[in-house]
């Protein structure tokens, strides 16, 4: 039986006010296109993409720009190339907004090893909300859930062509409130243009990744969040509701 084309299966969540862009900005990681007419998602969602993790993929990246000249580093490179890239299959759970829908969609919290809090840096009240979410996330998920707080909707604080700085949220203050949180990093994106999109799944990848690297995950336990192949390479692992058929379709 032939290997699965991924190493792991890691489920994602995304979270956060409704209108913030959460359905567009996993519609454009998996299948790279924007919708500017969404239908207000009803309880939950799903989407997929497989990524690289991991060296040889994240050393090219920093070393992009080296000029190399000594024979050790040389040597380094040609081993780092014949170095098996991993693989990682993103399970995306893009979440409703409404607080109708809340105690429906706080039961996804359980069994994700990531999540991306998501605000409207055009509506600050989008920002005040953060907090709760990621309380309620906390409060539910495993305590070792990646966290990355992604402001969406970039492209409207653009003051070219005339067009007026939409902006309530400043760089900074998001930044320090990932600061204070514990949260890994803040990331500004636009769903529209796809600025920063990928960077800020990939930043969550690649600590699960990490995580992974550093044994604190079960790969046998559901609840982790992460799963590795099945008995010969077969694709038999399933996360917590992963049998549910994705609107976004099985991508990549």
């Amino acid at each position: 039986m032939s290997s699965p084309p991924w190493d792991y299966i890691a489920k994602l969540v995304c979270i956060g006010d409704s209108g913030c862009g959460k359905s567009s900005l996993t519609i454009r990681l998996c299948e790279g296109r924007f919708s500017p007419q969404h239908d207000v998602t009803i309880g939950v969602e799903f989407g997929s993409r497989i990524v690289p993790v991991g060296p040889p993929h994240s050393k090219s990246l920093s070393t992009a720009t080296a000029t190399t000249t000594t024979r050790d580093t040389t040597t380094s490179e040609a081993a780092q190339q014949q170095q098996q890239q991993k693989h990682m299959k993103l399970s995306l759970w893009d979440t409703a907004g409404q607080e109708t829908y809340k105690s429906v969609t706080r039961s996804y919290f359980r069994g994700a090893s990531g999540a991306l809090l998501v605000f409207d840096i055009t509506r600050k009240a989008t920002f005040q909300h953060v907090t709760d979410w990621l309380n309620d996330l906390r409060a539910i998920a495993e305590p070792d859930i990646v966290v990355i707080l992604v402001g969406n909707k970039l492209d409207q604080c653009s003051t070219q062509d005339g067009e007026q700085n939409r902006r309530e949220v400043t760089t900074a203050e998001a930044e320090e409130w990932a600061r204070r949180n514990g949260v890994l990093q803040y990331v500004e994106t636009s769903a529209k243009s796809g600025e920063n999109v990928e960077a800020a799944f990939m930043g969550v990848a690649g600590r699960i990744f990490d995580n992974i690297n550093a044994g604190k995950y079960d790969l046998n336990d559901r609840r982790s969040g992460v799963k590795g192949p099945g008995p010969g390479g077969a694709r038999q692992v399933r996360l917590a509701g992963d049998a549910a058929k994705g609107s976004f379709g099985g991508c990549c």
